[in-house]
């Protein structure tokens, strides 16, 4: 069972890496708005610095949740004797 996730995951990540990258485009035209909305005294430029923040912490959550989990797992392994047919 446990491979079976392990494949199902790793098919996904393969997958994603294989999607084209349209979105790069879009960095010159969100920049310039949020520095046309900064020198206006608008707020936006804040709320895309949050975004830009949470972006780059949730890979490292997702990576520290699934590395705990895989830990925590390891150990329970270790601790419970392996099953002898006697």
């Amino acid at each position: 069972m446990n491979k079976r996730i392990v494949v199902i995951i790793a098919v996904i990540v393969v997958v994603a890496t294989m999607l084209p990258m349209d979105l790069l485009a879009q960095c010159p035209m969100c920049r310039a708005t949020a520095e046309t909305n900064l020198a206006n005294g608008g707020t936006a430029g804040r709320g895309l610095n949050a975004g830009i923040l949470y972006m780059l912490a949730m890979p490292y959550a997702l990576v520290g949740a699934i590395g705990y989990w895989w830990w925590r797992n390891r150990k329970k392994e270790a601790i419970e004797p392996p099953f002898s047919e006697n």
